[in-house]
């Protein structure tokens, strides 16, 4: 044995360029021209610890904990908040995909319970949501939080999403290696597309940080309509281009921002408008991977 380490993979070295004008065509169940997959995102914020986000500055720039304003801005978002997001989901006749923290199975058991009971998708976000470079064993963690899916489920996870979408050199060997087929932290495309691992092939399935509630509400603090605002016109561009190559549109969503009583109602409004239009394709992560799976299968070739 020679004693070198491999060298890590690079992004590039990850995947290769291919534009999407220069593919084959991505064919949707129906012909559809465009699939929506929202993901619902259930975190577990320690109390102990600095919160992820903020809605409130520290009085006179002086940080301290337990930083009660600020976890309970998130904790409403669990009380409160999801199940309003539930209700409208049920309504639309959505199934989502959960992007839960695993502790929430414990911490959360009833929101859990209600998505597992609406044939919601579970995929994991992470243990507790803290970013994966300050974790002390990334594999330890990720070990854990699909042990904690699959007791709640019956199932492992077949995606991830890592918190923040966050990742180091070596996340994406270590979910490949753990058994995770998808991830969404590679927002790069309007289609499924394939990465390469140290463990074979994992599928980014196109998730989002423009139709992204965090983004929009907490970090741009846009008006609370911007969900519907922007959700009408990125649909609009991804349907008109799909009639020539399908596209994916991802909607993701947190409780703590659009399940207050000011967004909720935009939210709604949004699924109602896309509702509209016949050839779109309403789907999970994992129903679009198999989509996806189905046709390189088939062809012998990536879509």
């Amino acid at each position: 044995m020679s004693g070198k380490t491999e060298p890590l993979l690079s992004l590039h070295d990850r995947i290769p360029y291919e534009p999407i004008t220069h593919r084959p065509r991505f064919v949707l169940p129906g012909d559809a021209r465009v699939a929506v997959w929202t993901i619902v995102n259930i975190e577990h914020w320690l109390p102990q610890a600095a919160m992820p986000r903020t809605v409130l500055p520290p009085p006179m720039g002086q940080p301290l904990l337990p930083d009660v304003p600020n976890w309970c801005w998130h904790e409403y978002g669990m009380r409160v908040g999801y199940w309003r997001m539930l209700e409208v989901l049920q309504q639309h006749g959505i199934k989502a995909t959960l992007a839960l923290n695993g502790s929430t199975c414990e911490r959360y058991p009833a929101a859990c319970e209600a998505a597992l009971k609406a044939g919601w998708e579970f995929m994991g976000h992470g243990l507790v949501q803290q970013p994966m470079h300050r974790l002390q064993d990334q594999a330890g963690d990720i070990h854990k939080t699909i042990e904690a899916i699959k007791a709640f489920t019956g199932h492992a996870p077949r995606g991830w999403e890592s918190p923040g979408l966050t990742e180091t050199d070596e996340t994406l060997d270590l979910l490949a290696q753990a058994g995770i087929e998808y991830v969404a932290d590679w927002v790069l495309d309007d289609q499924p597309v394939a990465l390469r691992t140290r463990h074979g092939e994992m599928v980014s399935v196109p998730y989002t940080v423009e139709l992204n509630d965090v983004v929009m509400s907490a970090i741009q603090l846009h008006r609370s309509d911007e969900i519907l605002r922007r959700g009408r016109d990125q649909f609009d561009c991804l349907y008109r281009e799909g009639a020539q190559q399908p596209r994916v549109m991802a909607i993701s969503i947190h409780p703590y921002l659009t399940g207050v009583p000011h967004r909720i109602g935009y939210l709604d409004a949004l699924y109602r408008y896309i509702s509209r239009y016949d050839k779109v394709h309403f789907c999970t992560g994992a129903e679009i991977l198999d989509i996806y799976n189905a046709q390189a299968n088939a062809t012998g070739s990536r879509p």
